[in-house]
């Protein structure tokens, strides 16, 4: 009896290890959309229904310094599609689509792609927001946070990370997204941008 009573204490035990390693996979494999300042996942509210659309819109104007120190205007980039994608160190989704919009980044500029990475690391230095960018692999432009944060109150508040916006070569946004999308989509929504305005 104590046999019996011993292994199906043990099965117990085990199994309840085996469930925990199976949910534990499980979260490290699903893109969860995270809300910009916090460190877990977000609440259920739909990231579109946080605010107004920018879509069909012209995109907010920026001013904003790259880690050389150059001031880097979206103005800059009239005539081009640009991704602007904001994003942050502590970001695992954003992690996870950097290295995409490198690809891109490279495959789509002969048609004139332009890839900006918005950091929203408030408070971080300049220095750990470019190690992190180079741990990703990205080489496409990374502006620093502005202060006030001006320019995410101008997109929406981007309460959820990552946010991306596609902007035609008009300076209109053709697309938003908010949390990673399949790399198909992104390639998509980037088609999508080159092709307004005869790209």
């Amino acid at each position: 009896m104590v046999v019996v009573v011993a292994l199906l204490v043990w099965a117990g035990v085990h199994n309840l290890r085996q469930r925990r390693l199976a949910m534990q996979q499980a979260r490290q494999s699903q893109i969860t959309v995270v809300k910009d300042g916090a460190t877990g996942s977000a609440s259920g509210d739909s990231p579109d229904a946080q605010g107004a659309s920018l879509r069909g819109k012209p995109a907010p104007a920026f001013t904003l310094v790259d880690l050389s120190g150059k001031k880097v205007s979206l103005a800059d980039y009239k005539g081009h599609a640009v991704v602007v994608n904001f994003w942050a160190t502590w970001c695992g989704p954003c992690k996870l689509e950097m290295p995409w919009f490198e690809e891109f980044s490279g495959k789509y500029k002969p048609q004139g792609l332009v890839v900006l990475g918005l950091s929203q690391d408030q408070g971080a230095s300049k220095d750990d927001i470019a190690d992190a960018a180079k741990k990703i692999g990205v080489t496409y432009q990374i502006l620093l946070p502005d202060d006030n944060e001006k320019v995410s109150k101008a997109y929406g508040g981007v309460d959820y990370l990552p946010e991306t916006f596609y902007v035609d070569k008009n300076g209109n946004v053709v697309e938003e997204t908010a949390g990673a999308p399949s790399k198909d989509e992104m390639e998509a929504n980037i088609r999508k941008t080159l092709a307004v305005g005869g790209m």
